[in-house]
């Protein structure tokens, strides 16, 4: 159990270790201006942090052996220790049973922990198997004081160790093979066999063998052997058959005899020499050696791939000044990731393998004794150290965390930056030093490109560029900045995109002032990649004016118009085409962006120039142009242009009329006008199809007649006559033209015969007055049967016979006897039809029902003789009153207003009768009596006429039952109140 003074001196070291850690970090950082703060909560742990297991043991501890947390020591003379790790508080005992002055020289544990060798210092060695506690014999390797064990990591497991080299204090390879399981009766012994396969010499003379190593690797799958002494080392290599693995190393051995074998060789000798390996977590072959020899330490690299050597980028680190290996040798050494660890007699020592510089330094107190050994478990990655009276425990924690510091001094940033991925204020101190290094170097492009990346200040870098006259590798910086900018930084958006549009422009200058094209074009295409970075669009868009300034200033107008065309603004683009006379790609913008109010605008211009073409255009765009507001641009410059102009305006006219069928009076005004300035004969064609009513035209009737009259056009101007129904103007002018038309003409207005006549008699003046044709005249008179032969006999001169006429006179008279027969017959109809009527009447009179007594009202259902009733041929029979009731609601307003107002006649004269029977004075007598036969009769009236509207016909049979049937059973208005009655 360690003690508190132990603890005391533990947490002392640890104390110093980290400030030694703090003064390192802060002697290696020496950059300014970061924008990051370190700021930690707590005090960072060590990298090597001891730790002294809580074990006393009973007698002094001579060798100790780790592998796979499985620990292994010999105490005293004759007692053995294992402890699994995993379960320390169940250690295993084992006497070995020696009663001779043997003593435990070396112990060697295999790499799964199951196989212990026990070297003993009389030249014998035992064998322990995990499994067991029974210490055997190895009876074939008596003889031979064992210094190193190659053991087998391919082919090892639990019980067997698979062929295993063995190493002797006299320069002697053994290959041997040890089994856990029992043997034969003849063969009991766990050692199968025991051979000498190679042997190492130093001067002529044999050498220990310090080290042994085995290792397979490479794509080829061969095996590599290392083998130390105390100033070489050694490499084997060769390939074993497949299959023959189990048959051992001999042929590798074999395969080098014809050449000597390769081997390194020091000329200080410390009298041995002790290699270490180095394994990386995920790889099953080790990355890197160290191997302690008497100049140093030679460490570097394993390279399987190599055909020479399996060693590469080797190096020798010196011992530290203190260490004098004539006085002070260094004990053991244990190699890690990035140090290796040399265990001197009273202190342990970390060098870094980067730079061979000394980072750690721990004191062993006198009272634990002298260090004896160091050794890590390769599995577990631990590193132990004993004394004869205590063990310690070293874990390394993240190694790796000042590499980067060490790489960045020694201007290696890639693998700078790749230790310190994820702590960003020490990847901001690599790539500012990155930065200075390339600057310093006149690398400006690469260092704008770390600058870029960092958190220094901006402005202090930009100077530092300008100073430079590196207007490049400004704009390298600058680009890297902008894109590593979040779009919330608008501001400084802006500033960096203005920014470099100025420099592409300057640098675009520059370089055709050079007359350098093949780099002017990468930089112009570069610069328009900037200008069309989607990243960077909204930025641009907001701050087009600006670039728009900056591009005039500098007269890139073809620039100007590619970023007009990336932010869309095609306005400027066609203004600038237009200005320099290229209509043609003014016309391909229109026609590609399809904007309407850009056609609203540009057209005149392009109509001036391009009029087929632009045509062509809006034929395409049909429906998406409205045709209303090309109108001026088109009557501007047809009335100034050429004759293509007006032909191409009234194909694009006919198009909208026919094809887009376009209804919109001034198309068809404008298209009229066409017709009658330009083509004529197009003109009546128009006006036949476009219809014959009113209804159906599309133009100005008045626009259409005054426009055919000023151009003279009468055939048209009758047309638009008749259009009108203004018939008699139309036949006035048709006689100017043709007959026949003036006779179509003349048979248009159908319902009205009187006019139909007038028009006629126009038409016959014309052929007798004018023409003075007889037999046209006589033709008329057949065209029309409104005409008699003596409407027209006063249109003839007096000079002309009867001959002419003879056959119309005939004709006239017969049709006026048909008509005076026709006449009679309908006379004598008339009269038999009178006298059928009054029969029927006088019959209606005579016609009688009869009513029975217990007869009831067909609406209240009380008796009908009660009251006033009413009686229908149907059937039915009603009370007045109840079909009073029944009829009123279905009456029309106007219907019921005149019941309503013989009702109050029908009170009045009630009134007035009732008056008379009261008695009068004498003088009043004769005028009462006088008005006694009017008030009856009005009084009749009344009731006739009230019957007219109330009983004219049943009112469950006639036809108000039958208008009824879509109207509600209760009146809407009434509907709520009838609904609260109900509840």
């Amino acid at each position: 159990m360690a003690s508190i003074l132990d603890e005391y001196e533990d947490s002392l070291n640890t104390r110093q270790i980290a400030q030694q850690h703090s003064r390192l970090s802060n002697a290696n950082i020496g950059i300014t201006h970061s924008g990051f703060v370190n700021v930690r909560l707590e005090e960072e742990k060590p990298i090597f942090n001891k730790q002294r297991i809580d074990f006393t043991p009973p007698e002094r501890i001579n060798h100790l052996a780790v592998c796979n947390n499985q620990l292994c020591m010999s105490l005293g003379k004759d007692t053995l220790l294992r402890i699994d790790l995993a379960k320390p508080d169940q250690p295993n005992q084992i006497e070995l049973g020696r009663k001779d002055e043997s003593k435990v020289h070396k112990l060697f544990l295999d790499p799964t922990g199951s196989h212990l060798l026990i070297c003993l210092s009389t030249s014998e060695c035992l064998y322990l198997n995990r499994n067991t506690q029974k210490v055997r014999s190895l009876s074939r390797w008596r003889g031979h004081l064992i210094e190193s064990v190659g053991w087998n990591k391919q082919l090892g497991n639990e019980t067997n160790t698979g062929p295993v080299l063995v190493g002797t204090s006299q320069g002697i390879i053994f290959e041997a093979e040890i089994s856990a399981t029992e043997g034969s009766l003849f063969n009991t012994n766990p050692d199968q066999y025991f051979r000498q396969v190679h042997s190492l010499e130093e001067d002529g003379k044999p050498a220990p063998v310090c080290c042994l190593e085995v290792e397979r690797g490479g794509s080829e799958n061969k095996y590599f052997i290392i083998a130390t002494t105390r100033k070489r080392l050694f490499q084997f290599v060769g390939k074993l058959a497949e299959g023959s693995e189990q048959q051992g190393f001999s042929s590798i051995f074999s395969q080098n005899q014809d050449l000597l074998p390769s081997f390194q060789e020091f000329p200080a000798n410390m009298g041995y020499s002790e290699i270490t390996f180095y394994t990386p977590k995920l790889r099953n072959s080790p990355k890197s050696f160290g191997w302690m020899m008497g100049n140093g330490v030679l460490y570097g690299q394993l390279d399987y791939v190599r055909p020479d050597s399996l060693l590469s980028d080797v190096q020798v680190w010196e011992y530290t000044p203190d260490i004098d290996i004539s006085l002070d040798k260094p004990i053991s050494i244990v190699l890690t990731q990035f140090h290796f660890l040399l265990l001197l007699h009273d202190r342990v020592k970390a060098i870094c393998t980067l730079n061979g510089q000394e980072v750690y330094e721990d004191v062993f107190p006198d009272k634990f004794g002298t260090l004896k050994k160091m050794i890590k478990d390769p599995v577990g990655g631990l590193v132990w150290i004993y004394t004869e009276r205590a063990v310690f425990r070293y874990h390394i924690q993240r190694e790796a965390r000042d590499v980067w510091q060490m790489y960045m001094s020694m201007t290696k940033f890639d693998l700078a930056k790749e230790y310190c991925r994820d702590r960003p204020e020490c990847m901001d101190m690599v790539l500012a030093k990155e930065a200075e290094h390339c600057f310093q170097n006149k690398r400006y492009i690469d260092s704008a490109k770390c600058y870029a990346l960092t958190q220094n200040y901006f402005e202090e870098i930009a100077l530092k560029f300008i100073e430079a006259k590196q207007e490049e590798a400004l704009k390298e910086f600058l680009l890297k900045k902008l894109n590593h900018l979040k779009q919330s930084e608008r501001t400084q958006i802006t500033l960096l995109v203005t920014w470099l549009a100025e420099l592409y422009l300057n640098s675009l200058g520059q370089l055709e002032s050079d007359g350098n094209s093949v780099i002017f074009q990468e930089t112009r295409e570069e610069f328009r990649e900037f200008l069309s970075s989607s990243k960077h669009k909204e930025c641009l868009f907001n701050n087009r004016s600006t670039i728009y300034d900056l591009l005039a200033s500098h007269g890139n107008v073809d620039d100007m118009v590619y970023f007009s065309v990336v932010m869309q603004d095609y306005e400027r683009v066609i203004s600038h085409y237009c200005q320099h006379d290229d209509y043609s790609a003014a016309l391909d913008v229109l026609s590609k962006h399809c904007d309407q109010k850009l056609f609203y605008k540009f057209s005149p211009v392009l109509m001036q120039h391009i009029p087929k073409k632009v045509v062509d255009a809006w034929i395409q765009m049909g429906k998406r142009l409205d045709p209303k507001k090309l109108i001026p641009a088109l009557m501007n410059y047809s009335q100034m242009g050429s004759t293509q102009q007006i032909s191409e305006t009234i194909r694009y006219m006919e198009f909208c009329v026919y094809e887009l069928t376009v209804t919109e009076e001034a198309i068809h005004n404008y298209l009229l006008s066409l017709y009658a300035k330009y083509k004529p004969d197009s003109l009546l064609w128009y006006l036949e199809q476009a219809g014959t009513h009113p209804s159906e035209i599309h133009y100005d009737l008045k626009y259409a007649l005054r426009l055919c009259a000023e151009n003279g056009y009468l055939q048209a101007c009758v047309l638009v006559y008749r259009i009108m129904e203004l018939y008699e103007e139309a036949v006035d002018l048709a006689l100017q033209v043709d007959v026949d038309l003036a006779k179509s003409c003349a048979d248009l207005p159908e319902d009205d015969e009187e006019l139909r006549k007038k028009l006629w008699l126009k038409i016959a003046r014309h052929v007798v007055q004018e023409e003075k044709d007889v037999k046209k005249a006589m033709n008329c008179l057949s065209s029309c049967n409104l005409l008699k032969i003596e409407d027209i006999l006063p249109f003839f001169p007096d000079f002309v016979t009867i001959d002419h006429f003879k056959e119309a006179i005939c004709s006239s008279l017969e049709e006026y006897n048909q008509h005076i027969e026709e006449l009679k017959q309908e006379m004598e109809e008339a009269t038999e039809s009178a006298k059928r009527i009054r029969e029927d009447i006088q019959e209606m009179r005579n016609k009688y029902g009869v009513v029975d007594s217990q007869e009831k009202c067909a609406s209240c259902d009380f008796p009908l003789l009660n009251r006033p009733f009413y009686l229908f041929l149907c059937g039915h029979m009603f009370h007045y009153d109840c079909l009073f009731q029944e009829v009123t609601p279905h009456l029309t307003p106007l219907k019921q207003s005149r019941l309503e107002e013989l009702q109050k006649k029908l009170a009045a004269t009630t009134q007035t009768s009732k008056s008379r029977h009261r008695p009068a004075p004498k003088d009043e007598g004769d005028t009462a009596s006088l008005g006694k036969g009017n008030a009856g009769t009005s009084r009749e009236q009344i009731k006739s006429d009230m019957d007219d509207i109330i009983a004219s016909e049943c009112v469950y049979c006639g036809e108000l039952m039958i208008k009824s049937i879509d109207k509600p059973f209760i009146d809407p208005k009434k509907f709520e109140e009838e609904k609260s009655s109900w509840l």
